[in-house]
């Protein structure tokens, strides 16, 4: 595949330090021991993305799933149009295709590097295997899909019943909470990617960040964005509603 770099994940001593800290920090291995972390990591596979390099189609074989260890990646739908539809934002620690492979399924969704970045490659049968013999993991694998399936409730809500101010308060303040930062943020991507994970245009998107800080909700530098008036920003979540 274009733009991408494969080696064994225990190549150095600092590679495998590194790479065991990430998996041990993410949700899907937490309360794993040392050892049980050590097996999981030996049948992983560290692979580099450059930046905008695809990691898998829709349709794809679920041969296997990712962590991200370094960078960003997006997950996204392609309408009939070519109209782009990001699904998430995924950085370190978090897993990546995990749902697909444990149903025996193909990917439903693409995923690209929005960063260079690098993943962890699990293996289906390996990882399986794996599980069998450590059950914690399997009860850590279900939290996994919970939140994963509480986290597209949201989203399906937020598009579906609220108006784009809406949808961007709740991204700011889950991004605040996210980067525990009550007063400021940083968009971890570009103001035309959150319009594609928002389910609008940049050109509207614009348009709502100015009236947001002419009304002084926010203000914004750049990527740096400052909370003005959190109170403010819950009710418009809640609301999806921006005043005239």
């Amino acid at each position: 595949m274009s733009g991408v770099k494969t080696e064994k994940s225990d190549d150095t001593g600092v590679r495998m330090n590194t790479t065991r800290a990430i998996m041990a920090g993410s949700p899907l291995f937490s309360g794993l021991s040392d050892d049980q972390l050590k097996q999981f990591e030996r049948i992983g596979r560290a692979m580099d993305f450059a930046r905008n390099a695809p990691i898998f189609w829709e349709g794809d074989e679920g041969v296997g799933f990712y962590i991200v260890t370094a960078g960003l990646v997006k997950v996204y739908k392609m309408s009939s149009e070519g109209k782009e539809q990001i699904l998430h934002i995924y950085g370190p620690g978090q897993p990546i295709g995990e749902v697909p492979v444990f149903a025996g399924q193909h990917f439903p969704a693409n995923a690209q590097a929005v960063d260079k970045s690098r993943l962890l490659f699990f293996p289906r049968q390996d990882f399986i295997d794996l599980i069998s013999a450590n059950p914690s993991l399997a009860l850590n694998m279900l939290a996994v899909l919970s939140m994963r399936l509480r986290q597209f409730t949201v989203q399906i809500e937020n598009l579906s019943l609220k108006e784009v101010p809406g949808r961007l308060a709740s991204y700011l303040i889950y991004l605040s909470e996210e980067q525990a930062s009550p007063e400021r943020v940083r968009l971890p991507i570009s103001k035309g990617q959150l319009a594609s994970l928002l389910g609008t245009i940049p050109e509207t998107l614009s348009r709502i960040f100015s009236k947001m800080t002419a009304q002084k909700y926010i203000d914004v530098q750049g990527s740096d964005i400052e909370l003005k008036d959190r109170v403010a920003l819950e009710d418009l979540a809640a609301t999806g509603r921006l005043s005239e």
